[in-house]
């Protein structure tokens, strides 16, 4: 099992974001000096929820101050992107860290209305320009001329440079919040993002995608490949006893989604979409539910229960809620120390 660190930092106040962007590039080298797999960045803007807001400018920093590390973007807000720019700054980024990088696509948001209108997108087609755009990457990385007229894009040019440095392309997932999205991607043959949930439905993910590969026909070697590409989240904390860790991660949960909802209700249009995806709810369920907590012991076992229905990539959540760094760097401490060692990548 691999493990990659969900780099999704909020800054509760302005003055303070200069602050938590420079904490968060120490717990990403820190991330990678432990031996870890992966880091993975989000986007998010005007409220602090991520606080660097631009992953694709953050990756460039990161691609200079790591080695080894690949990095992922989980996810991209698709809609906010020209898919022809996206494509060249990818495989630029991609040169930068010689071949590290993973682009994960999605609508971003369902519920902050206030990030579309910022940038002057209809959320409403947000979700629906998405596979278009994939489509004229995937084509921008072929290296031969593109000529795409659809719904959303007219573009045309000779080839795409540079190149990513990865042949064919860095690997292109889709963050999918449904059971029906998720068997699309699968009759696809496209790897996918499975966000934090109980670990029932994150079976039934990995069950439906794997007999929608099946179904569409793909090989038994490519199938492998492609789930192996597959990251599924969850949100941690380790700590010497259970109640510290429990008692850290409830307040850190708490902390963010009240942060979250605030937002929302600050900056949302009074008048906007009646079709918004509800936020979740504070509750002891949907803790338990996306939270991994406890002892080094207690982690190995709730790991051991995900690496039992199929998880090949864990996409950690290790600082919820703008956690103290001392927090967070004693949850890197000891799933390094404790933790990997038991659950090989080979």
């Amino acid at each position: 099992m691999r493990f990659g660190s969900w780099v999704f930092p909020i800054s509760q106040n302005s003055k303070n974001d200069g602050n938590v962007i420079d904490d968060t590039l120490t717990e990403i080298e820190k991330w990678e000096s432990l031996g870890f797999e992966a880091i993975w960045l989000s986007e998010h803007h005007f409220d602090g929820a991520t606080a660097y807001a631009d992953p694709v400018v953050f990756a460039a920093a990161i691609a200079q101050r790591t080695r080894k590390v690949t990095i992922g973007f989980a996810v991209v807000e698709m809609a906010l992107h020209h898919p022809v720019r996206l494509a060249a700054q990818v495989s630029l980024l991609d040169h930068l860290s010689k071949g590290r990088m993973m682009l994960g696509t999605g609508k971003g948001s369902a519920f902050n209305e206030y990030e579309y209108i910022g940038f002057g997108v209809p959320m409403s087609e947000a979700a629906d320009s998405i596979s278009e755009s994939e489509d004229i990457i995937l084509k921008a990385w072929t290296g031969k001329p593109v000529a795409h007229k659809g719904k959303y894009w007219n573009v045309a040019f000779p080839e795409l440079r540079p190149l990513p440095f990865q042949k064919p392309h860095p690997p292109l997932l889709r963050a999918c919040i449904s059971r029906e999205s998720t068997i699309e991607m699968g009759s696809k043959g496209r790897p996918v993002l499975i966000a934090a949930q109980e670990n029932n439905s994150i079976k039934d993910r990995l069950e439906v995608f794997t007999n929608a590969l099946e179904s569409a026909g793909i090989p038994e070697k490519e199938r492998a490949v492609i789930l192996d590409q597959v990251w599924v989240n969850k949100n941690i904390v380790v700590a010497e006893s259970a109640y510290e860790a429990e008692q850290i991660a409830f307040e850190g949960y708490e902390r963010e989604q009240t942060f979250f909802k605030a937002a929302r209700d600050k900056y949302n249009p009074g008048n906007g979409s009646k079709e918004l995806s509800k936020p979740r709810e504070i509750s002891k369920d949907d803790f338990d539910n996306t939270f991994i907590v406890g002892t080094p012991a207690d982690v190995i076992e709730q790991i051991s229960e995900l690496d039992k229905i199929g998880v090949k990539n864990l996409m950690m959540k290790i600082n919820t809620g703008e956690m103290d760094q001392k927090v967070v760097f004693q949850t890197m401490n000891l799933l390094a120390e404790h933790v990997k060692p038991l659950f090989p990548t080979g």
